[in-house]
C-alpha cells in the first residue's frame, strides 16, 4: 500500500486535512472525505490505465524514502499507482528498499545503455557519471511503458531517490 494516514501530505498539523475533498487514498486509509471523480482521460485507475512508475535511486535507498515520494506524487497528481508497474535501473532492481516499497510488484530492471536511448526532459549530468545514464526515472517509465508512451508525471526528487510517471498509449 502507498498511503499511510499517519504520513499524508495533505495533512495539517492537528490532524486536519488541509486540502477540501480528502486525499484520494482508499477508503480504508482516507484521510478525509473522497474527492470528487472526473469522468475522461484525467482520471487514472493504477494499470487500467497503463501507469508505469518510473525509479530512481542511490544505493541502500530506504523503503520509507521511496514510499514517502510515491505518497506525494500519487496525492499531487490523482493518481492512484497502487497497481502501477515499476521500473528502474537494473543494479537498482534489487534494492531491499525499493523492492520492500513497491511489494508484491517486482520492479523492471533496464540497463543504462538502454535507458540512455530514451530522450529525458530533465538529463543529469551527476547522475550519467554515477549510472552510464543522463536520467533513470523517466527513462525507465517511458521505456516500460513502450513506444509512444506519455510522461505524465516529470521527474520528482525525494530523499535518495526519484520517481516519474508514463501512460502506455
Amino acid at each position: 500500500m502507498l498511503h499511510r494516514r499517519d504520513r499524508c501530505p495533505r495533512r495539517r498539523a492537528g490532524g486536519r486535512v488541509a486540502v477540501p475533498g480528502g486525499c484520494g487514498a482508499p477508503a480504508a486509509d482516507r484521510c478525509g472525505p473522497a474527492p470528487a471523480v472526473r469522468a475522461g482521460p484525467a482520471v487514472t485507475t493504477g494499470r487500467a490505465d497503463g501507469l508505469v512508475v518510473g525509479i530512481g535511486a542511490r544505493p541502500g535507498c530506504s523503503e520509507d524514502a521511496v514510499r514517502r515520494l510515491l505518497d506525494r506524487v500519487a496525492v499531487a497528481h490523482g493518481l492512484d499507482l497502487a497497481s502501477a508497474d515499476v521500473a528502474t535501473l537494473d543494479r537498482r532492481a534489487g534494492e531491499p528498499g525499493l523492492r520492500a516499497a513497491v511489494a508484491p510488484r517486482v520492479p523492471r530492471g533496464f540497463t543504462a545503455t538502454e535507458l540512455a536511448g530514451v530522450v529525458v526532459p530533465h538529463p543529469s549530468e551527476r547522475v550519467a557519471a554515477a549510472t552510464g545514464t543522463p536520467g533513470v526515472a523517466e527513462a525507465a517509465a517511458l521505456l516500460a511503458a513502450g513506444p509512444g508512451a506519455e510522461l505524465v508525471v516529470p521527474k520528482t526528487t525525494g530523499t535518495g531517490v526519484t520517481a516519474a510517471v508514463a501512460r502506455r498509449p
